[in-house]
């Protein structure tokens, strides 16, 4: 199981988007507040359809409160600024996954924090900006998942 991180969301629909993608692969999420949202908003429970009710989803104050709580094995910081692939990690279950919001992403004290194990990156074509933070999720979980042999949760 691997703990998916979002940092200060902002669009409800990637978060509901991302509450189904961890019930479907055994994974926990985790929101940084502030939120750009409620998590009781319509587009939210819409994004995420009837998996709400069974996500595991904790909402934090800030991100040494979910460092205090979860203590997680390592945590994976994804930006575009990164030099190293997401798919040159060896990803092992206790993992954080780690991501910024919509707007902007990681900020710099969250980025170099101590806790972060190392920052990774997706890649993307020459002229493109980023992905969609639920794509980008996605795509770093399903790897974690594959490599671990889409091993179910316990």
């Amino acid at each position: 199981m691997f703990d998916v991180v979002l940092h200060r969301p902002e669009i409800p629909p990637n978060t509901g988007n991302l509450m189904r993608l961890c019930v479907n692969t055994g994974n926990r999420l985790h929101l940084i507040r502030p939120l750009g949202f409620d998590l009781d908003d319509a587009r939210l429970r819409r994004a995420g359809l009837d998996y709400r009710e069974y996500a595991d989803v904790v909402a934090y104050d800030d991100f040494a409160g979910f460092l205090d709580v979860v203590r997680p094995a390592r945590v994976f910081a994804f930006t575009q600024y990164a030099d190293r692939l997401y798919t040159d990690v060896e990803y092992r279950a206790g993992d954080a996954l780690l991501f910024g919001r919509e707007s902007d992403g990681l900020p710099a004290a969250v980025i170099e924090h101590p806790a972060v194990t190392d920052r990774l990156r997706i890649p993307i074509a020459r002229g493109g900006r980023s992905l969609n933070l639920a794509n980008a999720a996605a795509i770093a979980v399903y790897e974690a998942w594959r490599q671990t042999g889409f091993t179910p949760p316990t």
